[in-house]
């Protein structure tokens, strides 16, 4: 049995809970964002990149829209200073983007870290320390005002370094374990930074807000970010950042609910890579405000690209329901799902929409770079009439009629579901040649004449099984005729019960298809389809494999 006693919950309140927050609907703007694929999301592979590979991902950055990208941890590592410093000497950073570099807020990092970014256009240092009550107890065992003198200390020797070092440099500082720290503690360690670097509508400071591990439901982080917001120092020079990790699985929900309660700016990775289970996913975060109409500031038009350089950068593999940017995240395999997809696509182009109302598909995927008949209905076994009448329609301009599609899904059905696979378009469309057009056994029609004396009369040479027989007949039309004729020379009993045809290319040398149905004496039907550049002639074959499938 799983001791659930041995847990209890190690984060915080804020004093006054305000929540305000949740007055507000929806995040309206985008905020700023920094991705830190290449510091959080790098030291989070097995196998971290190359220095040739990190630059190709930060161009990939650069690409997508980011002006602000966090590049590393110069004092960490030899190949974490050497590409900051190839960044800055190979004048690879566009002249709208801010690098970011991160520092311990100790000494000797922070002047390894200043010696990397010495000449940058602009960067942002990006100074921390641990806050929480359990690290303060069990790893450095010290009290708040020894934990918050680091922070100052590392504050100052900021200021000190960038006035002593050419470049041009902004600040920010992070309490890391912020989620674990007393909201009022944190608010005091923050301000207190604030009070050495003195921000200014200038020169702003950025403050930090991580969720270094998720302890809580969001909306406690809200209500933490809410109190840090409504109470902080110098809050009109200060941009209020998030950097949420996702350790319940909770990190896109933080990040909304901390920008409604104040915050400015977000720090998060492609796809949600980082430590443990990772950071917070901007892909997902940036697409949930373009659902709702917001412009998220980011292009992410060409997502199937995006996701083949991220995995060929990172040898991470983006998983097929990842929100927005998975393989099969917009795939219908369900007969209703498909049905009511089909339907919304022909009423948006119908009546040409100013919004998207599509049912199961919360974005276009068009928008994305995806395809509707790739990624959209997909046909296996579960699959329906309305995605297999979808594909048909939209790939190949077969226009079948409502029962006959519904015929032809059980058929696609079958198939996959014998097989165990899914079934691509040209399958599909191949199976509905095989089972529906131009069947010519066990019956088949060779030729027919007609005479018109006020009624139309048919005369039919036909076999079976070998066997050829001239018969005549009279009808309501050439078609009925042509039945009543099949029906004398071989004693067949059915009703003729469906026909509807339509061109498939717009020219004077277009080919027609035309569906016939059959009712068989047991009330079940029989579809046939014929294709030819005479209509009469499609129609007939159309009748002959409908016969031919009772």
């Amino acid at each position: 049995m799983m001791n659930y006693r041995k847990y209890e919950k190690q984060y915080f309140m804020p004093p006054v809970p305000c929540m305000d927050w949740t007055k507000k609907e929806y995040v309206d703007k985008a905020p700023i964002w920094c991705s830190v694929d290449l510091r959080d999301g790098n030291q989070a592979l097995v196998i971290p990149m190359s220095l040739e590979q990190k630059i190709e991902f930060f161009k990939l950055l650069v690409k997508i829209g980011f002006k602000e990208i966090e590049v590393g941890f110069p004092a960490a590592s030899e190949t974490e200073y050497d590409f900051v410093r190839a960044l800055i000497e190979r004048n690879l950073i566009p002249d709208d983007v801010t690098i970011q570099v991160l520092t311990q807020a100790r000494e000797h990092i922070i002047r390894k870290t200043f010696e990397a970014v010495k000449g940058a256009p602009k960067a942002i240092i990006h100074v921390y320390n641990s806050t929480s009550f359990a690290q303060r107890q069990q790893v450095f065992r010290k009290s708040k005002e020894e934990i918050k003198e680091i922070a100052v200390d590392g504050a100052a020797l900021l200021k000190k370094l960038a006035d002593e070092t050419d470049g041009n440099f902004l600040f920010e500082y992070s309490p890391e374990s912020f989620t674990g720290t007393e909201p009022e503690y944190a608010l005091e360690v923050c301000n207190a930074v604030l009070d050495v670097w003195q921000p200014t509508a200038d020169k702003k400071a950025i403050i930090n807000l991580p969720v270094t591990v998720e302890h809580s439901m969001p909306h406690v982080y809200a209500s933490q970010v809410e109190y840090m917001c409504k109470n902080m120092k110098y809050r009109d020079n200060v941009i209020v950042s998030l950097h949420p990790h996702n350790d319940r699985g909770c990190g896109v929900a933080d990040s909304e609910m901390g920008l409604l309660a104040g915050a400015d700016r977000i720090e998060g990775t492609l796809f949600g890579n980082g430590e443990r289970t990772g950071n917070v996913d901007i892909i997902t975060l940036a697409m949930n405000m373009y659902s709702q109409g917001v412009d998220p500031k980011l292009d992410l038009s060409d997502m199937p690209m995006i996701c083949e350089k991220y995995e060929q950068y990172t040898g991470m593999k983006v998983d097929e329901r990842s929100p927005y940017s998975g393989a099969l995240v917009f795939a219908a395999f369900s007969g209703s799902h498909q049905d009511a997809i089909a339907k919304g696509m022909k009423w948006i182009d119908e009546k040409d929409p100013d919004h998207w109302t599509v049912p199961y598909l919360p974005i276009d995927p068009k928008d994305v770079g995806r395809n509707y008949d790739a990624d959209v209905i997909r046909i296996n076994s579960q699959s329906g009439k309305g995605g297999v009448g979808y594909i048909l329609e939209s790939k190949f301009g077969l226009r079948l009629p409502a029962k006959m599609r519904e015929a032809m899904g059980y058929a696609a059905k079958a198939v996959s579901d014998h097989t165990h696979k899914e079934l691509h378009p040209e399958e599909i469309f191949e199976l509905f040649k095989e089972t529906f057009e131009n069947v010519k056994t066990p019956y088949s029609v060779e030729k027919v004449h007609f005479k018109q004396n006020g009624h139309i009369t048919a005369t039919v040479t036909s076999s079976c099984y070998g066997r050829t027989i001239t018969t005549e007949a009279v009808g309501n039309g050439r078609l009925n005729a042509v039945s009543n004729a099949l029906k004398k020379a071989y004693d067949l009993k059915y009703d003729l019960v469906t026909y509807e045809e339509h061109a498939l290319e717009q020219s004077s040398s277009s080919r027609a298809i035309a569906y016939v149905g059959i009712r068989k004496p047991d009330g079940s039907l029989a579809w046939g389809a014929g294709l030819d550049t005479d209509i009469i002639k499609a129609s007939i074959d159309a009748l002959v494999t409908a016969i031919n499938n009772r």
